[in-house]
């Protein structure tokens, strides 16, 4: 397939899957497989298109991050508590993901890792669904400093490919006890500090494969950023509104299908 072509699908499914409990990250490895690429040449920008879905929520909930920061000028503790419960959650990852980084980018070579993985989060959305009792609504400043860490450690299992980021800290949150509209925008805003730093660190250490000799290059980078970027965008604000009126039950049978149906593929090749 034409790299230009490539790029404009994978961008595509970055920011369609991002910010959805299906595992963004599983389905560029699942497409990659699809297509039949040179992993080693797309994993730099399956990485860094992630901040093009990123920057999705800054646009969509500017006025939030502006509130805050001048809540933080002003000292105001419902601006501080936001900032910290987010730092907070972020530190799990950032250590985790800094000490198994070579541990974490060998399971990003395996697809078949991917559709187990895919089935068996479906199953557990399921289960949680049903059995878990959200309290009332609170923000993300109202979340305990202690449940705050806790759905940071949680995030930590999106580091095997196909369990989805946001699939982990929603579904964490809602184990906690967090409701369904707190948890997801607690994953949206949480996704800022953790790609941000994942970014970072894999264009330090991969800054070779800028180059378009010898990977994707800056021009298809930020393509596939701008492409993630204006999906995402759309993908957001429907997704809140599926999950308010019919939770995430959607996406676990999702996720069941897909994953069974590539598990099926990936042992009949």
């Amino acid at each position: 397939m034409n790299d230009i072509l490539t790029i404009i699908l994978l961008g595509i499914v970055e920011g369609v899957t991002e910010f959805l409990p299906v595992s963004s990250t599983g389905h560029l490895i699942l497409a990659g497989a699809l297509l039949g690429y040179d992993d080693g040449k797309w994993q730099l920008f399956n990485i860094v298109i992630q901040l093009g879905a990123i920057l999705a929520v800054v646009v969509l909930y500017w006025r939030t991050f502006w509130a805050v920061l001048m809540g933080l000028a002003k000292r105001e503790p419902g601006a501080v508590r936001f900032v910290a419960n987010l730092l907070i959650a972020f530190i799990p990852a950032a250590v985790i993901g800094l000490i198994f980084r070579k541990q974490i980018e060998a399971l990003l070579l395996s697809p078949m890792v991917v559709a187990v993985a895919l089935v068996l989060g479906g199953v557990a959305i399921l289960v949680i669904e049903r059995l878990a009792k959200p309290g009332e609504a609170t923000g993300i400043a109202g979340v305990p400093a202690r449940t705050a860490l806790g759905i940071g450690l949680l995030q930590c299992l999106a580091m095997i490919p196909g369990v989805s980021r946001s699939g982990a800290t929603i579904l964490g949150a809602l184990t906690l006890g967090v409701e369904r509209r707190t948890a997801a925008e607690f994953s949206f805003f949480l996704a800022i500090p953790t790609m941000l730093g994942a970014s970072v660190v894999e264009l330090a250490s991969h800054r070779d494969t800028l180059s378009a000799a010898n990977g994707v290059g800056l021009g298809g980078i930020a393509l596939g950023f701008v492409v993630a970027f204006a999906v995402a965008v759309l993908v957001v604000r429907w997704f809140v509104g599926i999950v308010g009126k019919h939770g995430f039950g959607p996406f676990a049978w999702y996720r069941i299908v897909v994953g069974g149906g590539a598990l099926i593929w990936l042992l009949s090749r």
